[in-house]
């Protein structure tokens, strides 16, 4: 039994009634006291309980618990039947750009893109590669379009205006038609690198962005619609 500050005092103690059943005594003055009865599945944590004349309900369904299945959707690199790919090629360093093509036609290729399903189309040169692929892209006639080019660095800040625009460009066109755009062109500080990334030592990023630009349709024509 405990005093507090306002002249109550508590009873802690449980006390067995006449019946069997435990029960519990609540705060009281000191002339009287209220006795609440007590179920024996008080601190049960799956079922309702009272504590001191308050009904705390701490059921929980095991259901509420579960979470829905997670749906991953992945496109495929080996369902090409039916895809179709432009490639837009800068014809500016083009010792370059064309090894990067090769790469491209030969991953179309093995991955069983019909040649009649590809259509390369060739522009001066890597600036005005974004306003044909969004051409091309809201033509809806194909599922992806691969941009190949080759942008190296001068001596002059040429070269900052040209990789900066021609990255937007291409994002901007993906964007704008809601077709998947795939960079492709190559942003180096010398020809030995942008050899080195057209076949050489770096691999063949030609090769690369096709692979992407497969996944990327079949992504869109399966999963995307």
């Amino acid at each position: 039994m405990a005093l507090n500050g306002n002249g109550c005092c508590w009873i802690q103690e449980r006390i067995l009634s006449r019946n069997g059943c435990s029960v519990f005594l609540a705060p009281r003055s000191r002339s009287s006291a209220v006795i609440l009865p007590r179920k024996s599945t008080a601190l049960s944590f799956s079922s309702s309980f009272q504590f001191q004349g308050f009904v705390v309900d701490r059921k929980q369904s095991s259901s509420s618990m579960q979470t829905a299945a997670v749906r991953h959707l992945v496109g495929s690199v080996t369902k090409t039947q039916g895809l179709r790919f432009a490639v837009v090629v800068a014809r500016f360093n083009e010792i370059v750009t064309r090894q990067l093509l090769e790469g491209a036609l030969d991953t179309f290729r093995k991955y069983s893109v019909n040649e009649e399903d590809i259509d390369v189309v060739w522009v001066p040169g890597s600036f005005e590669i974004g306003i044909v692929a969004e051409r091309l892209s809201k033509s809806r006639n194909y599922h992806a379009i691969l941009c190949i080019g080759a942008v190296i660095r001068g001596d002059t800040t040429h070269y900052d205006a040209v990789a900066n625009s021609v990255a937007s460009g291409v994002l901007s066109a993906g964007l704008n038609s809601g077709v998947p755009c795939i960079f492709g062109v190559l942003t180096c500080e010398d020809m030995d690198q942008a050899l080195n990334r057209a076949g050489g030592k770096s691999g063949n990023k030609g090769a690369e962005c096709a692979l992407t630009a497969i996944e990327m349709a079949s992504l869109f024509d399966h999963h995307l619609k």
